[in-house]
């Protein structure tokens, strides 16, 4: 069994891969995109970004959802569902 995963619960793996440019937020080279659904949307952002992750300046899901960036630069989105 892969080490991101208990067999149980789906996992997610991410790979470096060197001199790899990420696609710019809100520009429409993205490979993937990542939506995460949070029971508290001001909690979760605040914990992410004090992971590592960015807040780009441009925000267009106003109450519904956060655009963040991770440290390569790779937007993903989190949301309540609401």
């Amino acid at each position: 069994m892969p080490p991101w995963t208990d067999g149980e619960h789906p996992g997610l793996a991410f790979v470096r891969i060197e001199g790899y440019r990420a696609p710019g937020w809100p520009d429409g080279a993205k490979h993937v995109h990542l939506d995460f659904t949070v029971p508290d949307l001001e909690e979760a952002t605040g914990r992410i970004l004090a992971l590592g992750a960015s807040r780009p300046e441009f925000q267009p899901g106003k109450d519904q959802w956060v655009v963040l960036s991770d440290p390569e630069g790779h937007p993903f989105c989190l949301t309540t569902g609401a």
